[in-house]
Formats: C-alpha cells, structure tokens, sequence
C-alpha cells in the first residue's frame, strides 16, 4: 500500500511592502516637507544663497549652474520609485528654506535614507532640522512602516554628525570612499542608523526638544 505523499511546506514568504505615495506632504507646526518639483530651481537657488552653501567642500548643494540637473536626477528618481524629495518650507510663510529627501527605498526590506539635506545658513542650528527629522522619521517609520533608517553623512561633516548623534541615531561605522564628489575628492562617509526598536524613545526625546525650544508636536 502507497503511503500518502507528504505535502511540501510552503515557502515563508515575506511581509508585503507597506504601502505609501511619493508625492506626499508631511507638515509640523513650523515646517512644511512638500514634493519637490520641475520649477523649484529659483526657490533653492535663492536659499543656497543664503551662505554660498555650493561652496561647501562635504554636500552636494545646487548652483545656477547645475540645478537643472540636480532637480533632473531627483525627479527621476522619484519617477523610479526609490526618492522622496522634498522642498523644505516655513508654514508661516511658505518660503522655501533647503531641501531633504528619502533615498535608497528598499520597499521589501521596508528601509530607506534620509539625505540630501541642507538648509539655509540663518535656518541651520535651528528648529527647521529638527522639526524635519521628525517629520521624516515618524513618516517613515508610521507610516511606511520602516525596521531601519539610516543617515550618512561626511567623514570631514563635524557638525553634521554631532546632529544625528543627538537625534538618537547609532554610528554604525566608516564606509570608505562611498562617494566622489565633484572635486573628485574620494569620500569616506560615516553611517548611522535608527531602527523600529529605537524609534519610541527617539521620538519621545525628539518632541522634548521640539516642546523645550517652544514648538509643538
């Protein structure tokens, strides 16, 4: 007598991608994260002014020269479903201060970046950042359901990466020559990450501040 075929096991398969839209707009009481379009060439130019800041030796920040192209390959990013950039504005005024993003979107791994940021010079060391980074965090990780976000920022970027130290973030390591920037300097880059584990007490400690420098959450 045959014995009756075992069935096979089926294959564990992996959570579906949390749903979300790239065009979204994500707003705090003071700052406003709001799609990046085709003709914010003139608004970020004018914020870029602010401090020169295509001078900066450690970011990418558009000039008259290439925001056309900068506008281009985030847009076209975008249009491939891996970036969400954003143009950073003030609610009061709707004044285009800087920029951020979400890139390197991992749908099934359910993890992203946040870079690509810069801001102003009178708006830096101020609660524009911190507000943003809230904003983003808690989209991505409520919203998009993220287990990891990470953060990279130049080796040579002090400031930079005593900011993301105190949004809670973990320094993860050095990754060497992770990019050649356009003086052709080879970059190491320092990377950090949050995970969902972390974001409860990060965002605790993220509302404290934005509470303590007089916002709101």
């Amino acid at each position: 007598m045959n014995a009756t075929p075992i069935p096979p096991v089926p294959a564990a398969q992996p959570p579906a991608p949390a749903p979300f839209h790239l065009l979204t707009t994500l707003q705090g009481p003071r700052i406003r994260l709001r799609p990046l379009q085709a003709d914010d060439g003139p608004a970020l130019l004018k914020a870029a002014a602010d401090g020169e800041l295509w001078q900066l030796p450690f970011t990418v920040v558009p000039s008259a020269d290439t925001v056309h192209t900068y506008l281009a390959e985030a847009l076209a990013g975008r249009e491939a479903g891996t970036v969400m950039p954003f143009a950073t504005e003030l609610v009061a005024t709707g004044e285009v201060i800087g920029t951020t993003r979400f890139w390197k979107i991992h749908r099934r791994h359910r993890k992203l970046e946040i870079g690509a940021t810069w801001l102003a010079a009178r708006w830096q060391r101020s609660f524009a950042n911190t507000e943003a980074k809230y904003l983003l965090l808690r989209h991505a990780f409520e919203v998009m359901q993220c287990v990891r976000v990470q953060l990279t920022t130049d080796e040579i970027n002090l400031r930079s990466r005593a900011a993301i130290l105190r949004l809670g973030a973990v320094q993860e390591g050095i990754v060497r020559h992770e990019r050649i920037m356009p003086d052709g300097r080879k970059r190491n880059s320092v990377r950090f990450s949050i995970i969902d584990d972390e974001w409860p007490q990060v965002r605790q400690a993220l509302r404290e501040r934005l509470v303590a420098g007089g916002g709101q959450v």
